[in-house]
């Protein structure tokens, strides 16, 4: 469904956002990619992503809003499609409109996966 800009497959289930609002979710999101941003910018071997699919396995697939990865050697891998496979080194959400999901399936997901 390439009409569809952001859905996550998170225990067998296709979650699709709601609008984002400025305050509850835009805002505390630009902060977070300046933060992460800083730091995989002073910090060698460090890639950063936002909102980018991660594959755990064949019924999780997150989109993170942020996430840093160790480029070589770390936990996950980038595949030959472009996607991010296995567990980043930091996953984080803003919750403000999707702590429902944020903060127990998903948070499930990621506390199993490491």
């Amino acid at each position: 469904m390439p009409h569809i800009k952001k859905a996550e497959l998170i225990e067998g289930i296709v979650y699709m956002a709601s609008p984002v609002r400025h305050v509850n979710h835009g805002k505390p999101h630009g902060r977070l990619m300046t933060w992460l941003g800083t730091y995989g910018a002073a910090t060698e071997g460090v890639d950063l992503s936002g909102n980018a699919t991660v594959l755990l396995d064949a019924d999780k697939e997150p989109q993170p809003d942020a996430l840093l990865r160790i480029e070589s050697n770390g936990n996950s891998r980038i595949n030959k499609d472009g996607y991010i496979e296995g567990a980043p080194e930091l996953v984080a959400e803003v919750a403000g409109s999707s702590a429902a999901n944020d903060l127990h399936d998903k948070k499930k997901v990621y506390c199993r996966n490491g």
